[in-house]
């Protein structure tokens, strides 16, 4: 039992301004929008879904962006108030609905803006990593990532990476079970 009401910090403030069922309507709204449509018949193309820190993370894809840095079309980004909100739910909700792999980027130990919010999305990917491997997804699906808002290399070189690992792996087994259906 936490020694705070979930979605607020030790010190009582509101850590977070987004709902769990609002993070998960925007990955039905992905989903539904077909963004996440792989390419085409002849290669696979992975569908990834990215949780990106409001202070850190996003800003550093911002500047990959505005810096007109290429990376792969592959990753589409939920914006999140801190890496800390991301729980074993929403992630499993984004493999449910499609992903193929699950990208959660934070700010970098000691400087999340809501204290330990970081260190917790660690301390979730970690322990989620043997249940997708239990179950067959497989624990290489799902990386976390800390990337700070001015570190627009990394924010690219993760994604390449990132993207390249999924391909490598194939369609989520979820995806390849709804296929044959």
């Amino acid at each position: 039992m936490l020694p705070y009401p979930v979605g607020y910090n030790l010190s009582g403030q509101r850590l977070f301004n987004q709902t769990t069922q609002h993070v998960l309507a925007l990955i039905a709204v992905v989903y539904q929008a077909n963004i996440l449509q792989g390419g085409g018949m002849d290669e696979f193309q992975p569908k990834i879904v990215g949780f990106f820190c409001n202070w850190c993370s996003y800003r550093g894809a911002d500047l990959a962006g505005t810096s007109r840095m290429k990376y792969p079309p592959n990753l589409k980004i939920i914006r999140v108030m801190c890496s800390g909100r991301v729980d074993e739910r929403l992630i499993s909700k984004a493999f449910a609905a499609g992903a193929d792999g699950v990208l959660v980027c934070g700010c970098h130990p000691g400087d999340c803006h809501y204290q330990r919010g970081n260190l917790n999305a660690r301390r979730r990917v970690t322990g989620l990593k043997p249940f997708l491997e239990l179950i067959g997804i497989g624990q290489d699906r799902l990386r976390l990532e800390w990337i700070s808002a001015s570190d627009a290399p990394k924010m690219v070189e993760t994604v390449t990476s990132f993207t390249k690992t999924i391909k490598d792996l194939g369609p989520s087994p979820l995806n390849r079970r709804r296929n044959e259906h």
